[in-house]
C-alpha cells in the first residue's frame, strides 16, 4: 500500500496551523476522531450519559474489533482504559511477585515503568536485573538470555524508548521468555500507531499502549494486550464492577477474558474515538505508515547528521520515527523555543525519563523530533532550517 498524502493532510486540520513533529508526545488528530468524540458528547447532553452510551452499545463493542485487529489479536484479549500507565500499571501489579524472584528489564525502561519496578522490588523482595545494550544500543539478547532462568518471574521491556530512536528487539525476546515461564511485559505506548505490530509474532504475554500518541487518538485513552495464555494465571489487585461477577453475597469471580483489567467508569465519547482512530490508521495500511514514518525519520537523521554542530543521538539495529539530537552551545529548551516561533513543534526528552540509558551514554538531554506519515518533506525541512 502507498498512502495518499494529500488525503491524509486534507484530514488533519492542524497541518494548517502547524509543523507538527512531536507525534511521539501526543499527535494531530484526523477529524474523524474529533467529529466522532464531540458527536458523543453533544449526544450525552441532548438524551443523557446512560441513555448515550446505550444508545451506541455497538459502536463501542466495535472498538474491542478494531483495536484487536490493530494488533493481530482477538477482542476478548483486549481491555480498554484510561492510558497506556493505566495499562502497564493494572498489568504489571497482577503479576505476582516473591522474594527471590527476579524482574529482567533493559536499560530503555521509561521512568513510570522504573519507578513501579523499583518500588515493588521493595515491597516483595523481588530484584531488578537491568539487561545491558549490545553495541548497536539495543537490548543484548545473549545477555538477556543468559539471564533468564526460573527464578525470573516477569520479563519488561519497552519496545520504543521515548529518548532513541531504538527499536528493541521485541520478537526475539519473546522467543526466548516463552522457552520459560515468566511473563512478558512490553511497553508498546510508542510503537502502537507507528510500526506494523503482531502480537503472536512477538510473543508478548501483556502489551499496553496508548490512544494519544502515533496512533492519533484522543488524550486519556489507552488500551491493554493481554493473552488467553496468561489471562487466568494473573488478577488485578483491585477488581470492580465489570472486571468481576458477585456471585454471592460473599464470593466473587474474575471474568474471564481481558475486561478483568477494566474499571467501569469511562468516557465513552473517547473510547469511541480511539476506535475511529484504529479504524482511519487500518484504512491507510500500517505497513504503508511504518515504511513511510521510517522513510522520514532515516532522511531526517542524515540531514540533521549534515548540519555543523547537530549530533544525532539515536541508536539500535532498527530504528523508529523518533529522532534524537543535540546542538552544540544551545540547550535543548533553546531549540525547541526556536522551532516553535518558527512554527515547528519538537520536544525534549531529559535524563529524569531515562536514567539508566542517558546515564550510561552521558546525556542529560535531547531535542526529540517525531515525524508521522502525515508529515510533509516540507516540514522536515522547515525544522533544519530553523537548526541551520
Amino acid at each position: 500500500m502507498t498512502i495518499d498524502l494529500d488525503r491524509v493532510r486534507n484530514d488533519t486540520p492542524g497541518v494548517e496551523h502547524v509543523a507538527h513533529l512531536n507525534n511521539a508526545g501526543g499527535a494531530l488528530r484526523p477529524q474523524v476522531v474529533t467529529d466522532t468524540v464531540v458527536a458523543h458528547l453533544r449526544r450525552e447532553a441532548e438524551i443523557g450519559p446512560y441513555e448515550a452510551e446505550a444508545e451506541a452499545t455497538e459502536r463501542v463493542e466495535a472498538v474491542y474489533d478494531s483495536v484487536a485487529r490493530l494488533l493481530h489479536a482477538d477482542r476478548d484479549e483486549i481491555a480498554l482504559v484510561q492510558s497506556a500507565t493505566v495499562a502497564w500499571d493494572v498489568a504489571f501489579s497482577s503479576v505476582p511477585l516473591k522474594a527471590g524472584q527476579r524482574i529482567l528489564t533493559a536499560r530503555t525502561e521509561y521512568v513510570s515503568n522504573a519507578i513501579a519496578l523499583l518500588q515493588a522490588c521493595e515491597r516483595s523482595g523481588t530484584r531488578l536485573q537491568v539487561i545491558e545494550d549490545d553495541e548497536h544500543g539495543q537490548i543484548d539478547l545473549d545477555a538477556f538470555e543468559d539471564a533468564l532462568d526460573d527464578d525470573v518471574a516477569l520479563v519488561a521491556l519497552t519496545h520504543v524508548p521515548t529518548g532513541s530512536g531504538v527499536v528493541n528487539p521485541a520478537a526475539e525476546v519473546g522467543a526466548l521468555t516463552r522457552q520459560t515461564d515468566a511473563v512478558y511485559l512490553l511497553d508498546a505506548c510508542q510503537s502502537v500507531g507507528q510500526l506494523d505490530l503482531d502480537v503472536t509474532a512477538i510473543g508478548c504475554d501483556l502489551l499496553a499502549a496508548t490512544g494519544r500518541k502515533f496512533l492519533r487518538g484522543p488524550r486519556g485513552t489507552g488500551f491493554l494486550y493481554a493473552s488467553r495464555a496468561v489471562t487466568e494465571r494473573l488478577v488485578p489487585p483491585v477488581l470492580g464492577l465489570g472486571a468481576a461477577v458477585w456471585t454471592s453475597p460473599t464470593t466473587y469471580a474474575p471474568v474471564p477474558s481481558a475486561l478483568r483489567f477494566e474499571t467501569w467508569e469511562r468516557s465513552i465519547a473517547d473510547v469511541l474515538g480511539l476506535g475511529a482512530a484504529a479504524d482511519y490508521a487500518l484504512s491507510v495500511g500500517m505497513s504503508a505508515i511504518e515504511e513511510r514514518v521510517t522513510t522520514l525519520a532515516a532522511r531526517l537523521r542524515s540531514d540533521l547528521a549534515a548540519i555543523p554542530g547537530v549530533t544525532v543521538r539515536d541508536k539500535g539495529l532498527r530504528r523508529s520515527g523518533i529522532v534524537t539530537f543535540t546542538v552544540d552551545g544551545r540547550a535543548a529548551d533553546e531549540v525547541r523555543a526556536a522551532g516553535a516561533r518558527a512554527g515547528v513543534n519538537v520536544s525534549v526528552t531529559r535524563v529524569s525519563s531515562a536514567q539508566l540509558d542517558f546515564g550510561a551514554r552521558g546525556l542529560t538531554e535531547v531535542v526529540r523530533a517525531s515525524p508521522h506519515y502525515y508529515t510533509s518533506d516540507d516540514e522536515l525541512d522547515r525544522l533544519l532550517d530553523v537548526l541551520r
